[in-house]
Formats: C-alpha cells, structure tokens, sequence
C-alpha cells in the first residue's frame, strides 16, 4: 500500500523553483484530495447531498495540526473553528480512504428517527461527514515519529454536529 504525506509549505518553496518537482508535488497533492474526497463525497451522495470540495486553507490547517501530532500521535482534537474527525492506527500504510471509510462505517450506529447513536457507540465522525450545511473540507495525513503509527485528520467548513440538529 503506498502512504501520502502532505509537504510542509517550507519544502514546497524550495522546490517550486523546478519545475518537475513542482508538478511531481501538484500532481501527488491531487492524489491525496481525491483519496479523501471520494469516499466523502460517495458517502454524500448516497443521501443525494451535495459535494464537498477541497479548501487549501482547510488542508493547510490541517496539515499543521496533523504536524503537531507527529510526536506523539495522540488521538486528541485540535479544539479549532472548524469541525474535525480523527484517525489514528498502528503500522504505517493506513490511507486517507481507510480512514474515511471508518468514520463512514458508523453510519451503523445512527438511528436517523432519534437523531442520536446507537448507546454505546459513536456516530459523530459519520453525521460531521454528512452534515447538510458542509461545503468545504481540507485534511492531512501524517507518520508518526518512532513508529507510533499514523495520524489523520479533516476538517470541515461550515462545522456540523450540532446538538439537537438533524445532520440532513
């Protein structure tokens, strides 16, 4: 499985005077917004709601939070403006589309009729997914230092998960 990792913007001015290397970073970047736009926007479009699209200062506040992480991988949120899932495993090859099709994957446990999650379980990652009002998400994978394993996280724009709101 082959892993992605956002370049920090530092690194990206030191190769934009090259223009291979500058395309090889567009083209990888393009990569990385379809692995985690995809299952999104087919989670989506499974309630006929409207696409979300990729937001680069989204991306870039999540690149620099995903940054923060790397140390130690700990699966806390940023607390930040926006709405925000997370995604942490073991090892080194999890993608932007695992982790996505995880959060989707609590779909399960969302009863619709009573707004709320199955008790027990969480829901939250799911219904910020579907939140009807979201347009724009940016996220960010990192590998974390000393094998501690992966870190993921998108953010969302407007943010959903509003306490006794329907998410659509």
């Amino acid at each position: 499985m082959q892993a992605y990792l956002l370049i920090p913007i530092a690194i990206f001015i030191l190769l934009s005077s090259t223009g291979h290397a500058t395309a090889a970073l567009v083209k990888s970047d393009k990569a990385l917004q379809k692995q985690f736009l995809g299952p999104h926007n087919a989670a989506r479009y499974a309630l006929r709601l409207a696409p979300l699209v990729w937001d680069t200062k989204l991306a870039r506040y999540a690149q620099s939070y995903a940054n923060k992480r790397r140390g130690d991988c700990a699966l806390r949120h940023s607390n930040g403006p926006y709405g925000e899932n997370i995604f942490w495993g073991s090892g080194n090859a999890w993608s932007p589309a695992q982790a996505v099709a995880d959060w989707v994957s609590e779909r399960k446990w969302y009863s619709y009729w009573s707004n709320s999650c199955v008790e027990g379980e969480l829901c939250g990652h799911y219904t910020q997914i579907v939140w009807r009002s979201t347009r724009r998400i940016g996220c960010a994978r990192v590998s974390c230092k000393q094998g501690k394993g992966v870190f993921i996280t998108c953010n969302y724009d407007p943010p959903g998960n509003y306490i006794g709101e329907r998410p659509y």
